[in-house]
């Protein structure tokens, strides 16, 4: 094997291709990336931790086709170092390295056992359903704060997708909060899919997406894979085996309080009381008429409050949240207000998109000490 690129291009390619590479896998291989220049078509890269697996276009022309799995951070710390200009890679066989010139700068990288990288999945045409690219990355980017990150919890640690006709539908939940966002697709697909996707992946897709922006994504959902087609990149995920909660059942039917607030105002207001919400104290909202006191105290730390006009109406009213949650909650709103709706104390609250109610967070309070 041996190609010819910028310096600037392999660095690009491996900036991304690394986070997908393993950090703890026992076979070497899977900490790698491997740079595969066939004959005919364009050369690659490949990494992959088992559980994600990705494959994108590498632009540089092939002096001699053939394959080598590098240690993958290695060769990014490599590539971060070297100067923008012409770049040379060539496997050299006896030596089982590879060496990489640019300009003046020579380096000797070892190679990993190539054989023990694992084939990644392929797309498959018969459950292929093409999606538009802005609209489902908007989407993950709107749930994804939800997912668990508790791996002894591996169905919540994935956001689970569905879409059919002109709804595209995604929801996660950690247990304590719960996202969904309903899309609604400018034109019906063909076909349908539903699937537990790893919050990783998806999260990994949103940012692939946002450095190579396309109209279009195709998804294939398999038996226990679903591969992501996204323009030249393909990432492929394993999905998460076990039934994901009926989060229908979590969302009240019927609220006390529904207030419509500016999210700016809210939000900003949470963020600073939150700077003093530490050592997991809780975010008190309290409701009085025609206000709202924010407020938080931390023993040895201090405390905060700010009040906002609101319209409330009724008996004074008062409630715990988890600041990070709250917060995220509010940052997730897509829109200049929210509807805010609270039961009791001790029940969940929702913050939801206005009118359309195409985003629905929902909030388990955090129980108050008087």
């Amino acid at each position: 094997m041996k190609l010819s690129l910028s310096s600037a291009e392999l660095l690009t390619q491996l900036q991304t291709a690394t986070r997908v590479a393993s950090t703890r896998s026992a076979v070497q291989a899977l900490s790698g990336v491997m740079i595969s220049a066939g004959a005919e078509g364009r050369p690659e890269l490949l990494a992959t931790d088992m559980e994600i697996g990705l494959r994108m276009p590498l632009d540089a022309e092939v002096v001699r086709p053939g394959a080598a799995v590098l240690p993958a951070r290695l060769l990014l710390d490599v590539a971060r170092s070297l100067p923008v200009a012409p770049l040379t890679m060539e496997l050299r066989a006896a030596e089982q390295d590879v060496e990489l010139i640019c300009g003046a700068t020579t380096f000797h990288l070892r190679t990993l056992r190539a054989e023990d990288f694992p084939t990644l999945p392929a797309p498959s045409p018969e459950t292929r359903v093409v999606l538009p690219g802005a609209a489902f990355v908007q989407t993950i980017e709107r749930v994804a704060r939800s997912a668990s990150r508790d791996e002894t919890r591996p169905v919540l640690t994935g956001i689970l997708m569905s879409a059919s006709g002109r709804e595209l539908r995604m929801v996660a939940t950690d247990s304590y909060r719960l996202s969904v966002k309903e899309t609604a697709l400018e034109t019906a697909i063909e076909g349908t899919l539903e699937a537990n996707v790893p919050a990783r992946a998806l999260q990994e897709l949103a940012r692939i997406a946002q450095q190579t922006p396309a109209d279009t994504l195709a998804v294939s959902v398999g038996q226990n894979q679903v591969v992501f087609e996204l323009g030249d990149v393909v990432l492929s995920s394993r999905l998460i085996d076990g039934q994901f909660p009926n989060y229908r059942q979590l969302l009240p039917e019927s609220v006390e309080h529904e207030l419509r607030l500016s999210s700016a105002e809210l939000t900003d207001v949470v963020r600073r009381i939150s700077l003093l919400a530490q050592k997991n104290a809780p975010l008190r909202l309290s409701f009085s008429e025609g206000t709202l006191s924010v407020s938080a105290q931390t023993p040895d730390v201090g405390e905060a409050s700010e009040a906002i006009p609101v319209p409330y109406h009724g008996e004074p009213f008062e409630i715990g949240f988890n600041p990070d949650f709250l917060r995220d909650g509010l940052e997730s709103v897509d829109s200049e207000e929210l509807v805010l709706k609270l039961i009791s104390p001790l029940r969940p609250g929702l913050i939801e998109s206005p009118d359309t109610g195409d985003f629905v967070y929902l909030i388990m309070p955090i129980r108050l000490n008087v």
